[in-house]
Formats: C-alpha cells, structure tokens, sequence
C-alpha cells in the first residue's frame, strides 16, 4: 500500500468518524498490510486470498490429510500394548499413581482393566498393533507411530479447540485455516480447506475448522458424498448459467467498488468466494464421479460394501483432493468415546476405518504422492487403563474414560519417518515416561512439514500476533525422516 492509497481510502471525515468509536484506523500501511486489512497495492480484481504462496523453507509436504477420530480412540486396545494390566485386572490402583488423575466421569479407585486384544508385529519395523486393525498393521512401515502423546485437555471440546486451533478458547483459527493462509491452495476450482464426515455424533462441530479471527475465506468447506457436494451449489430451477454470471458479475463490481474504498480484506475474500462457488459447479460434480476410477481401487478402499462404505468414500475422495491440489482435507469419524461397551463399539469403528485407512496410505504411496502428502490419524485425547462401568448389571458394558496424560496417534507421508515408533509410556499407560509429545509439538512439526516456521506463521489481532502453537511447540526431530 502507497501513500495516495492509503490517503484514498482514509478520508478526514471518515477519520473522525472511526475515532469516535475508538482509534481505529490510526495504524502504518505496512501495519496494515501485515495484518491483511489493507487494500492491496494494484487493482482490486488481482486479489485472490487464496493464491498459493511460498513457504518458509523447502517443503516435504504440500498436502495434509488429517484423519480426527473424533472421541478418543482407546490407544491401549489398538496402538501401545500393556501385558502389565493383567496383573492389576479388577483391582484398583494405589492412590500415589492417580492423585494426579484428571478424570470426567470414573473415580480414581476405579478397578484397572486389561484389554483382551491380541497384538503383533507387522512388517520389517515389526511395530506391534492389535488385532481389531490388521490393515493398518499392514502399513506398519509407512507409520510414524508416536506413543508418549499427551494433552492438557480431558473433556472433548476442549481437548478438540486445543488439537485444531492451540487454545481451548472458542474463536481461534484452526490447523487447515492456517495452513491455507500460510500456503494458499493450488487448486482453482475446490476449497482449499475441505471437511468430509462419517459416523454418528460430534462435540467440537464446526469450531474444528473455523477461521477464528482469521479472514472467512480460510474456513473448513464442508463437502457432502452424495447430492450436491455443497447445500445450495446448484442454481434453482429457472436460473440459467448465462444468468448467474451475469448477476455475478454485477455482485463483483459493486464490491470492487466497496473494497477500493475500505480496504476491507473480509471483501476481497467474500469475492473470492462467490468465484469459486461459481468454478465449483462444475469441479465438484467431477470430483465425486468414481467412474474413473478402476474396480481393483474401489475395493481396495471398501468403497461399495458395508461398513466401510461412507468412509471408504471420504478417503477416496481425499486422495482425488489432493490430486487436484486442495491443501487441507480433513475426515472425521464420530463416535470412538467408548464410555460403556467398549469391544463391541471399538471393533465397530475399527471395521469401518481399518481398511479405508491403509487403502489411502497405500493408494497414495503407489501414485507417488505419500512423499508430498502429510497423513494424520488421530483423537483429541486417549483412554484410561481403568474400567468405567454404567450400568452394574451388565457384565458387558466396561468401557474407558477420557486419558490425556498418555495416548497414540500415528502419520505418515509428507516427511514422517515410517517404520518409527517415537516415546514410550510407563506399564500401565498412566503416563508418558520418554520423549514427551504435546499437542503444540504436534502441531510444530506439522507445519515444519509444509514448510513453515510455526514461530513465523503469525496474525496480528487484538494488540498481539497469534498463531496456531500459541507460546509453546518444538519440532519432534524423532518424527521427522
């Protein structure tokens, strides 16, 4: 932004108009363009908030496709075997290993519960897994398995702001919102930033990809499998295409016209939007016709049969995303907040996610694109070693509480070391006892991954710059290959 731009948008009149409410337009045009709310420096239609941009440093990764297993998935009975639990099956605990204890809903003297699941080591890593997911097990040497994760969150929502936005404060910006505006997006004709979900029940909704106080153009698109991609893409009956962009047009103009003289970024992304929108009609349709694709590819995902079937579509379809250069896809499952009958809910999960799971990181890997592609799988937090039982007459109905001082989480592609397991928990999985791992590392070494200095990628809002890691956050090099 020059000096007569600036004069230009900010009149006397409106000078003392912003003032009366407070000193609001009183800032340097470099200010104002590092915080993204100046008018650019050349003709309002060159604005494109989503123009790809260069990272910090030399990318591994392009892509992200994040996983959210959204409940907390039980690490003990998938990811980090505990002989140790049979000694202490239905005794409870002594106090000195659960004072520290956050718990939602079970008591600390709680009996312990053994898990019944059978693991074994899979491929040349011969990283063990249970047997309720053998197709991921499979992938073994794919992963980078990490076992010490911890949070500092232990009911769901707030478990879910801190995994995705850094705070367990509602309004922040989330990890794809972030990472969208730290990259743009190469694909022209999708959301750079896309949302697919399956299964039953959510806490966090759509905080899980908002763009907080980061300008809209960055939130999470929430695409459908079936029917119009997005609600209301199609035009209604009447509404020729020829018409639409005539009206767009007209739209376009007007808020060109409101953009030059406010220098309002949330315009330029509003703009933005109705474009892509437009561009949508026609990519989104393409996106989800599977005719392309082989017979061999569409059973290897489970794309046709139950229960993989909505699943299976979502990671299919986040492999044809990034394909077409989308840069932030994430899948949610809901529910694996296995509070009561916790076998029989967790095999049911695991038969719809297991098989789609390693179809993605496989079909990734033979394309080539597993190297330039970041794959996260993961909860908000993990499971207690002690039992919760609701209702005492079923003998059936043990499940696990919420556990945020020990879980599993584990990536692949775009970076990651496969064939890796990184930490360790103590016997009993209560707590991390090697290479502790927090959720703000997590998130560092994701976005070192695509490039970007965590420490860098800041927005400056209300006084002070934010970003995703907040004030904490270290590369995990142990992850990194």
């Amino acid at each position: 932004m020059d000096r007569e731009q600036f004069r230009r948008i900010q009149s006397r009149r409106k000078f003392f108009r912003e003032c009366a409410g407070g000193i609001g337009m009183i800032a340097l045009s470099q200010m104002l363009e590092r915080e993204g709310r100046g008018a650019p420096a050349g003709t309002a239609p060159e604005v494109n908030p989503l123009a790809p941009r260069k990272p910090h440093f030399a990318p591994k990764a392009k892509n992200v496709i994040f996983m959210f297993m959204e409940g907390g998935p039980s690490q003990l009975d998938l990811f980090d075997p505990k002989p140790e639990l049979e000694k202490w099956s239905g005794k409870p605990l002594p106090a000195e290993m659960t004072k520290d204890l956050r718990l939602a809903f079970t008591k600390p003297n709680a009996a312990v519960l053994a898990s019944p699941r059978k693991f074994q080591p899979y491929g040349k890593s011969g990283i063990e897994f249970s047997d309720y997911i053998p197709h991921i097990g499979s992938r073994a040497d794919d992963l980078c398995l990490v076992r010490s994760m911890f949070t500092d969150a232990f009911n769901h929502h707030p478990g879910q702001l801190l995994l995705f936005g850094g705070s367990i404060q509602v309004g922040r910006p989330t990890a794809g919102a972030w990472v969208l505006y730290g990259l743009g997006s190469e694909s022209q004709n999708l959301p750079g930033f896309v949302v697919l979900s399956s299964g039953v029940g959510t806490s966090g909704g759509s905080s899980n990809w908002s763009s907080g106080f980061l300008p809209s153009t960055y939130r999470g698109v929430v695409l459908r499998s079936s029917g119009d991609p997005v609600l209301y893409l199609s035009n209604p009956p009447g509404v020729t295409r020829e018409m639409q962009r005539a009206s767009l047009d007209t739209l376009k103009d007007l808020n060109e016209e409101h953009l030059n003289e406010t220098g309002d970024m949330e315009i330029a992304s509003r703009i933005s939007s109705y474009e892509l929108a437009f561009r949508m009609q026609m990519a989104a349709p393409e996106l989800l016709d599977f005719s392309k694709e082989s017979p061999e590819t569409l059973e290897m995902y489970g794309v046709n049969q139950d229960p993989t079937r909505q699943f299976a579509t979502n990671c299919l379809l986040a492999r044809r995303m990034v394909e077409r250069g989308v840069r932030f896809i994430m899948i949610n499952h809901a529910s694996w907040d296995d509070h009561t009958d916790l076998n029989r809910k967790l095999k049911k999960n695991c038969d719809i996610a297991d098989k789609p799971t390693a179809a993605l990181i496989q079909d990734l890997k033979q394309r080539g694109m597993l190297d330039s592609t970041l794959v996260v799988w993961a909860g908000e937090f993990g499971r207690t070693p002690m039992v919760e039982i609701r209702n005492t007459r079923d003998e059936n109905n043990a499940g696990r509480d919420h556990h945020p001082l020990a879980y599993s989480l584990f990536l692949a592609g775009g970076g990651m070391a496969g064939g890796t397991v990184v930490g360790k928990t103590d016997p009993l999985c209560m707590s991390v006892i090697e290479d502790k791992v927090h959720v703000h590392d997590l998130q560092a070494t994701m976005l070192h991954c695509l490039g970007l200095e965590h420490t860098r990628l800041t927005y400056h809002h209300m006084g002070r710059d934010f970003r995703l890691t907040d004030v904490a956050g270290n590369v995990v090099k142990k992850m990194l290959a």
